[in-house]
């Protein structure tokens, strides 16, 4: 049997899944199914419809965002309209397939069906879109993979899907969000205090009939994301202090508020009821995401392995469609009910084809601390040694564990030992944790990522501690520019959107103005933590080559912070590089174009190539990038 090879490449041969969906009556699944086009560099996207009592598949192309009607009869879904740059929201019949454009919009968030099998509610925004200038009274001015602001406001409109009109229109502040409930909508509006909009911490809460708003809740820190008609599903917290700190459910019955899981600990994600009023949930717990279901006092485990539920629906009686995802696998689609049973194999095929490398759990002690460490053990020959890579996450919430990380497992197939920890104020453990890196950003957090790594080469005599790479996105971006300033184990690294100057991140990012004085702390203007934890102070302690991948169109760590580290460097006599893409946001590593990604790749790949294993001391892209340029998929 031909092998698959690892490369830059075959990211494009798998199926990406997305947004499940079930229909009320638990008969009907969708999704939308995802191919990488490398050779027209571009994403096609598919929903696919399946019968789960009889086998039976329907395909729309060029489509996302399915929603089953109650009856299950009927679905809507959104589609670009290339040619006029706007979203059309479509009508299918199921049984037919055909179908009726029902709305179009420049831009399309969401879309829910009513119980009357007949209106949909869309959510979208609109701005003022002068061609000539933007304008802004208000903060921030942008934010990233949205651009400019432009005096944004969110748009509702319920539409009735027969006669094809907009029934009722209303806007609210830019990031507000709504819900059916009943023949009412709630919806959720960024609270402001002293004139500025507190977003993702505080928010208003209304509930909006027959052209009338009430306002429920004002200046709470949770918002109604789901009803089945007679309950509401609240996610967050009644009043939060920092942003950091976890979310639970609450459920709302029109009278009171009850909380429903902050006895669990952890962090929640995603919640959704049933029309009994279970609940079914996500927690993140020490590097797996599991699903739940709530009912009454009863927990019961949906999943509750080594992996992560990606995304989730259910039907009204229980039924739950979700996304499953392993250090091995990519996610497919999965149906409970009352046992887990594996819908799709899009990947089977591939990865028959593939070789992947699990990864070895560790723990260790690092100061006052137990932590979690991974690593992937490369195919080595006995009485030989293998360079590492240390990977870390974003955040600093974020969290490693059992999920399908690209870059980690082309990398092992490279040769490379991979390492990655949960240093402190990571996701995945109680809220303390998670809270112990605010104002400390580069203190004990990387104290945590160099004990681990001293712990892994106990494990492992064959990791070779003289080439030791280091690499991460975002805030593991930070922190690979603050450990070649800040220690000597690392020999190369590669930054990617990372942070080099507080002060100018909380100037010009687009969350900069509330997450950079919650994580570094409050006064930037006379706050030594600024300057104390950037590092770009340190460039002169830089010994390491260091790769710097930014994408332009990044507006949450924008590009002056790479820039400014690469001058400075550069002024210094540092070898360093920097490759900056001309389009992408700061998801570019994984929503980019596909050439992008496909070149990204590379970049990554050849850098520690040549730094840990062929010692040279140049960098080449135009020989590195020959191959990806025109490059036809194989």
């Amino acid at each position: 049997m031909s092998k698959i090879e690892w490369n830059e490449n075959t990211f494009s041969k798998f199926a990406y899944l997305s947004d499940p969906r079930i229909s009320k009556d638990g008969k009907k699944v969708a999704y939308v199914l995802t191919k990488a086009n490398l050779k027209d560099n571009k994403y096609e996207n598919t929903i696919v419809v399946e019968e789960l009592e009889k086998y039976g598949r329907k395909f729309i192309e060029n489509a996302s965002m399915p929603r089953f009607s109650p009856s299950g009869k009927k679905i809507t879904f959104v589609r670009a309209n290339e040619e006029k740059k706007t979203a059309e929201v479509w009508l299918y019949d199921l049984s037919s397939m055909s179908g009726k454009k029902v709305l179009e919009a420049k831009n399309i968030l969401d879309v829910s069906w009513n119980e009357d099998d007949r209106r949909i509610l869309i959510t979208g925004f609109k701005r003022r879109d002068d061609e000539d200038f933007v304008f802004e009274d208000d903060v921030p001015v942008w934010f990233d993979a949205k651009g400019f602001f432009d005096g944004e406001k969110t748009t509702f409109w319920i539409v009735d899907t027969e006669s094809e009109e907009v029934l009722e229109e209303f806007d609210a502040e830019r990031f507000s969000s709504a819900i059916w409930h009943g023949d009412a909508v709630i919806y959720n509006v960024p609270h402001r205090m002293d004139g500025k909009l507190q977003f993702f911490k505080f928010y208003d809460v209304y509930l909006y009939r027959d052209g009338e708003s009430e306002k429920l809740f004002e200046g709470v820190s949770y918002a109604a994301v789901h009803s089945n008609g007679e309950l509401v599903l609240l996610y967050g917290k009644p009043k939060k202090e920092k942003r950091s700190e976890h979310n639970f459910f609450y459920l709302w019955d029109g009278k009171d508020v009850k909380p429903l899981t902050e006895q669990f600990v952890y962090n929640n994600g995603g919640g959704k009821l049933d029309e009994k009023g279970n609940l079914y949930f996500t927690i993140a717990k020490e590097g797996k995401i599991s699903l739940y279901k709530l009912e009454g006092e009863t927990l019961t485990p949906i999943v509750e392995d080594n992996s992560w539920v990606m995304d989730f629906d259910v039907s009204g009686d229980g039924k739950v469609v979700l996304l499953k995802e392993t250090d091995t696998r990519l996610r497919e689609l999965y149906l409970w009910d009352g046992e887990l049973k594996q819908i799709t194999d899009y990947n089977g095929p591939i990865f028959a084809k593939l070789k992947t490398r699990p990864i070895r759990h560790f723990r260790f002690k690092s100061l006052d601390l137990e932590l979690d460490g991974w690593y992937i053990k490369p195919d080595i020959k006995e009485g030989e040694k293998a360079p590492v890579i240390v990977f870390v996450h974003g955040g600093p919430k974020g969290m490693y564990g059992y999920y399908f990380k690209y870059e980690m497992q082309l990398m092992a197939d490279k040769g490379y030992y991979v390492v990655f920890v949960n240093p402190r104020g990571s996701n995945g453990y109680d809220e303390d944790f998670a809270l112990r890196v605010l104002e400390r950003t580069g203190l004990e957090d990387f104290q945590d990522i160099l004990n681990g790594v001293e712990e892994f080469f106990k494990l492992e005599p064959q990791a070779d501690r003289e080439r030791v790479g280091i690499t991460g996105i975002s805030y593991g971006g930070f922190m690979t520019n603050w450990a070649l300033t800040q220690s000597d184990v690392f020999k190369a690294g590669v930054s990617e959107n990372g942070i080099s100057y507080w002060l100018t991140s909380y100037a010009f990012s687009d969350i900069g103005l509330w997450f950079d004085k919650e994580v570094i702390g409050d006064n930037p203007l006379e706050n030594e933590n600024y300057k104390k934890l950037s590092p770009l102070f340190y460039a002169k302690n830089v010994k390491a080559p260091l790769l710097l991948i930014h994408s332009l169109e990044d507006y949450r760590c924008p590009l002056d912070q790479s820039v400014m580290f690469y001058h400075v460097l550069k002024d210094l006599g540092k070898e360093v590089y920097i490759a900056i893409f001309k389009r992408g946001a700061h998801g570019h590593s994984l929503r980019g174009s596909p050439r992008h990604r496909a070149k990204r790749y590379k970049l990554f790949m050849e850098f520690f190539e040549r730094k840990l294993k062929k010692y040279e001391e140049e960098f080449d892209v135009e020989k590195i990038l020959k191959a990806c340029y025109n490059k036809k998929e194989e």
